[in-house]
């Protein structure tokens, strides 16, 4: 195992709290995206104002002119106006896109403003100063990839955002969540080993991730799409175990853009995810049993939240609380793989020193 000189400055202990305070507003965001999608709020702002849309309209003039720019778009057009939408109407979805992006601005600095600070005080440990960098950059690649999401809703005759970049922007998200949760797991165990390396990835908790991936994936395709509609009844959709498919555009565009094939599949690859995630539990269940807690109670209140959704016909409450124990699995899941990454590395230590 490779050893690091973390410097006489170096403070892991407060720069592990510090990344997962940010973890924790990525919680956030996460879930304030989800209850965005669900109140079909996400294309209420028509513009990205860096510093002036940090405010809401503040007058019924400025409210009014946010309004006339909502009424160009095609779901306006198309689909809003059709029910009679009105300002009050307008203000509560435009409530849950600038809150949306009040939070990522928020993360912003809460990441940026810290990581200049350490790095001038020299408090980054050694080795550690390319991961923090290619953080930030992560960060404002989900940013540009939300605005790319908005853009997608605003053209021609669509009327929600393109669920392709819907599920680019929460799974870059997701893996910021993670990543931020690994690299605070790196600094607590600084704290007690002050000469060990970064823990590395190992290929079962690779493999987890890659099942994991595809649910998360399938997820985010189902709520761009709506598909959560696509049936209220479980472990059955619409009285059959298998809905009924249409493959007339080809088997590639059925697989991507049908509601009820992707909401079949997100029903059933999740029993394969919880396999996978039961047995990266169990092989850190040992060496970390608060991780192994972590994943087993974050995938089982996610399993009961998503039937939940199902039958409740896509409660507001209900979904949003689904999606924000996604990204408590995410971390979980995170903290899990780093464990195992560290137990495996402290199994071959031993084997070389015996």
């Amino acid at each position: 195992m490779q050893k690091r000189q973390i410097g006489s400055a170096a403070r892991p202990m407060a720069i592990a709290r510090w990344l997962e305070a940010v973890a924790f507003v990525v919680v956030l965001i996460v879930l304030v995206g989800g209850i965005t999608r669900l109140t079909e709020s996400g294309l209420s702002i028509t513009e990205w104002q860096v510093a002036t849309g940090i405010l809401p309209p503040m007058n019924d003039a400025a409210w009014q002119a946010e309004f006339a720019k909502y009424k160009a778009t095609p779901e306006y057009r198309l689909e809003a106006s059709l029910t009679g939408m009105t300002l009050a109407d307008f203000k509560f979805i435009y409530f849950w896109e600038w809150f949306h992006r009040l939070l990522a601005r928020m993360v912003g600095l809460l990441y940026a403003a810290p990581l200049v600070w350490f790095w001038v005080k020299g408090a980054i440990p050694a080795g550690f100063k390319p991961r923090m960098v290619g953080l930030l950059a992560l960060g404002g690649l989900q940013g540009l990839f939300g605005w790319l999401m908005v853009q997608s809703g605003l053209v021609g005759d669509m009327t929600d955002v393109s669920h392709f970049r819907l599920s680019l922007h929460l799974l870059t998200a997701l893996l910021l969540l993670g990543l931020l949760v690994w690299t605070a797991r790196d600094m607590r165990r600084l704290v007690r080993e002050p000469g060990a390396g970064a823990a590395p990835l190992t290929l079962p908790a690779a493999l987890v991730a890659g099942v994991l991936f595809v649910q998360l994936l399938l997820g985010a395709w189902v709520a761009g799409l709506n598909a959560g509609h696509a049936a209220y009844d479980w472990p059955l959709m619409n009285g059959r175990l298998v809905p009924e498919l249409d493959f007339s555009s080809g088997f590639l565009w059925t697989l991507t853009h049908d509601p009820f094939l992707l909401h079949f599949l997100h029903r059933w690859w999740a029993w394969i995810a919880v396999a996978a995630l039961v047995y990266l539990a169990r092989r850190v269940r040992k060496s970390d049993r608060r991780a192994s807690i972590a994943v087993h109670t974050a995938f089982g209140v996610m399993i009961l939240l998503g039937i939940a959704t199902v039958m409740t016909e896509v409660s507001l409450w209900v979904a949003a609380a689904h999606q924000l124990t996604g990204a408590l699995l995410v971390a979980s899941t995170a903290w899990a793989m780093h464990s195992d990454g560290v137990r495996v590395q402290e199994k071959r230590v031993s084997a070389q020193l015996a």
